[in-house]
């Protein structure tokens, strides 16, 4: 009976099986305290730690920048298994929660927060005060994620752009606090171009994307069109397509290789790299190309840029935050209706940005012929990630909690 029911459910539409699920969790979900309690010494990041993923990444930073703040803080696995993905997961009820009384900050989206919650010991929530910190990639919110708000007494998002679009769901109750890129230098390997078996002499562009993180809004397609209109098959100008989780997408690993099929100065790279090694390969190239419809945040160019590696991207939505001309090249765009084939990044009237691909392009030429000029803006681009992401503005946000932080 049990394996008949599973064969059904598994028979469903993958967007019905996603609204069951999602509005069943917010059923049973806990609730937090009224009124907020008042928090306590320290903090507790509950996230998908051991997970490589943006919302992931976003908790290791935030335990990254509570230290160098001085603050105590606990982490703790809060997330909800993906299928296809390596991860580790304690079982229900057995996760290992901070000290009573200390404010949780979860790191789990809205419409994932209520199953997160359930696999919590019982009272979890109980005399704490809880922040759910949400990244969201589209102008405006989907339905699903007005159940996972009231799991919450309030909302940290890394971006102005993120902020106006979940506002409605907590209205007042929104506060910005960027990922604290930039207090520490992303730490490299040291591998070089060769130990990558990149050309020495060659400018390179990278772009560095997850296909878990949907193909659509990544929009890797235009970044191989400019980059080809740009260059077309010198051998001097290398292009580097660094893509994560390509085993779990085989669709959409197949477009990748049908877009670059001829061009031999484009490499697909699959591998997975340690973190170290994966800043050592950022810091082997010139320049990173993030020609995204849309983002949250941005962490890829950010994180370049804390490499000193100039950006050229979309100007638009979670970047803009930290990427001009004074230290990058954004380039232009139009709105058009948000379309995602996996269903994930759509909401009603929402819009997301097309590049414009010859703008980019132009912009590819600009920088490799003026090395010079390359070298100023990814100085520059440095410069602005410790000015603008360091941890200043999550010491506001928790000083907001009532924690009294030094650093």
């Amino acid at each position: 009976m049990h394996r008949q029911a599973h064969k059904l459910w598994r028979g469903l539409p993958p967007s019905w099986r996603r609204a069951a699920f999602t509005q069943g969790a917010a059923w049973l979900a806990p609730r937090p305290d009224q009124p907020p309690p008042a928090a306590r010494v320290g903090v507790g990041v509950g996230g998908e730690l051991r997970r490589a993923s943006g919302l992931g990444e976003g908790a290791r930073l935030m335990l990254a920048a509570l230290g160098e703040l001085r603050v105590p803080a606990w982490g703790f696995d809060a997330g909800v298994p993906v299928p296809g993905e390596d991860f580790e997961h304690a079982e229900l009820g057995q996760v290992a929660l901070p000290p009573e009384g200390v404010p949780l900050i979860l790191h789990v989206n809205a419409p994932m927060l209520p199953a997160a919650l359930l696999r919590l010991p019982r009272g979890a929530l109980r005399g704490r005060r809880v922040v759910g910190y949400f990244a969201w990639e589209l102008p405006t919110i989907a339905p699903n994620w007005h159940a996972g708000a009231a799991c919450v007494h309030e909302i940290w998002v890394p971006s102005r752009f993120a902020a106006a679009a979940l506002e409605g769901l907590a209205p007042g109750r929104v506060r910005v606090v960027p990922h604290a890129v930039g207090t520490r230098t992303p730490v490299s390997s040291g591998l070089s171009r060769a130990d990558f078996s990149l050309p020495a002499d060659a400018f390179i562009v990278m772009t560095s994307f997850s296909l878990a993180s949907s193909f659509e809004r990544k929009n890797p397609l235009a970044a191989i069109e400019a980059f080809r209109a740009a260059f077309g098959d010198r051998a001097d100008r290398v292009m580097v397509l660094k893509v994560g989780h390509a085993e779990h997408w085989p669709e959409d690993l197949a477009r990748l290789r049908s877009a670059i099929a001829g061009a031999g100065n484009i490499r697909l790279e699959t591998r997975i790299f340690s973190t170290a090694d994966n800043h050592a390969l950022t810091a082997c190239t010139d320049c990173v190309l993030s020609l995204h419809r849309s983002e949250g945040f941005g962490l890829v160019p950010a994180e370049a840029m804390s490499l000193g590696r100039v950006v050229v991207a979309t100007d638009w939505s979670g970047t803009t935050d930290f990427i001009d001309a004074s230290c990058g090249v954004p380039v232009r765009y139009t709105l058009v209706p948000a379309r995602d084939k996996r269903r994930v990044f759509e909401a009603p009237g929402a819009v997301w940005a097309e590049a414009d691909v010859a703008d980019a392009a132009q912009a590819l030429r600009g920088l490799a012929d003026a090395p010079e000029r390359c070298a100023a803006l990814g100085a520059a681009a440095r410069r602005v990630v410790q000015a603008k992401l360091g941890t200043e503005p999550l010491a506001r946000a928790l000083a907001g909690l009532g924690l009294d932080v030094a650093g």
